[in-house]
């Protein structure tokens, strides 16, 4: 099976496919044969990223919603089935952060990062969870960080969120093994992204970010991401290190 047939024939679903990561993610679906519908609140980028999809030779879709809006994502996923049809694969890619020393994050910060870095999560899991079953199977794959395994100062909303996102993952991937359904949590290190390679302190005094030599490029991130949603239904990696697996050579 070359390249671009790995994926035919599925449907996925990335948010933050406007840039970065999520981006990306898109383009290495679409070259592995899936239709993808890309979610972000910006509509110029996230229409041109699905015009790149659709230069691929398969279907896509920009569907703009702010993924703290229950009602909107339930509508977001809705009009995904509606364009591509019923949804195969999930990549939660989206993320943002409100730093700070924990007595200067007001509370309405605090929600915002847990709003779009977990429960945003947990409320696209939920609305694609019945198309994943009624095809027999599927894939979630939630985008943490560093940050998910370690805490440091000035990032306390961030890297809550990202602690949960691992407890989520490990929930999903437990209620979905009878129905079939992968649940998978990916660790990144820094990324050479707009955004990626800032640490709290940098966001939050509006420095130069300091990019380390060894910070991941985006594609190299979503072409992982592409293997492990194209990887036979036996193999369920629950939790993926990332840099390891690509010093190793993978994919």
């Amino acid at each position: 099976m070359n390249g671009s047939e790995r994926l035919g024939g599925t449907t996925a679903l990335v948010t933050g496919g406007s840039s970065g990561l999520g981006r990306a993610t898109a383009l290495a679906l679409a070259a592995a044969g899936a239709d993808v519908a890309v979610l972000a609140r910006g509509s110029a980028e996230l229409e041109q990223t699905a015009e790149e999809v659709r230069a691929h030779g398969v279907r896509g879709s920009a569907v703009v919603v702010d993924l703290a809006d229950a009602e909107g994502v339930q509508r977001a996923v809705e009009q995904v089935r509606a364009d591509l049809g019923p949804v195969r694969l999930l990549v939660n890619a989206a993320g943002t952060d409100v730093p700070g020393p924990v007595t200067e994050l007001d509370v309405a910060g605090w929600d915002h990062v847990l709003d779009v870095n977990l429960r945003a999560s947990f409320l696209l899991a939920r609305a694609v969870w019945p198309d994943l079953s009624a095809q027999g199977g599927g894939t979630i794959v939630n985008v943490s960080s560093v940050a998910g395994r370690r805490g440091w100062a000035n990032a306390s909303a961030y890297c809550a969120a990202k602690f949960g996102l691992t407890g989520l993952t490990q929930a999903l991937s437990a209620e979905g093994r009878p129905h079939r359904i992968r649940a998978c949590v990916l660790y990144p290190g820094a990324m050479d992204t707009s955004w990626g390679v800032w640490s709290p302190e940098d966001r939050q005094n509006g420095a130069e970010p300091n990019v380390p030599a060894d910070a991941l490029a985006p594609d190299q991130v979503a072409r992982l991401i592409a293997w492990i949603a194209s990887a036979p239904p036996d193999v369920v990696l629950n939790e993926v290190t990332v840099t390891p697996l690509l010093e190793q050579g993978w994919p």
